[in-house]
């Protein structure tokens, strides 16, 4: 189970400098142009749609800041982490 979690941890923690670079990059700005683009030919109904996608990607943000920022405290914790203290040794006359 331990290793799962380490695993999971491990996992969110390199698909977060990912995912920036991806929508930071010409692809991540192309696919912004096209939704502005289309912003403007769409209906005029849409604006609330597209006010709630804006929105959506914000709070996404947000959480992408905050499991970033869990996983630098986790990796932190795990690097701090004392070894497990050795059992005495046992009784040798047993």
């Amino acid at each position: 189970m331990g290793f799962t979690l380490v695993l999971i941890v491990l996992l969110v923690a390199l698909m977060i400098p990912l995912t920036a670079v991806v929508l930071d990059s010409q692809v991540g700005r192309a696919l912004a142009a096209r939704m502005e683009r289309d912003r403007q030919l769409a209906e005029p109904g849409s604006n609330d749609r597209l006010t709630a996608l804006e929105s959506e990607v914000e709070r996404l943000g947000r959480e992408l800041q905050r499991l970033d920022e869990e996983s630098v405290f986790l990796h932190r914790l795990l690097e701090s982490k004392a070894p497990p203290e050795q059992l005495p040794p046992g009784d040798p006359e047993a």
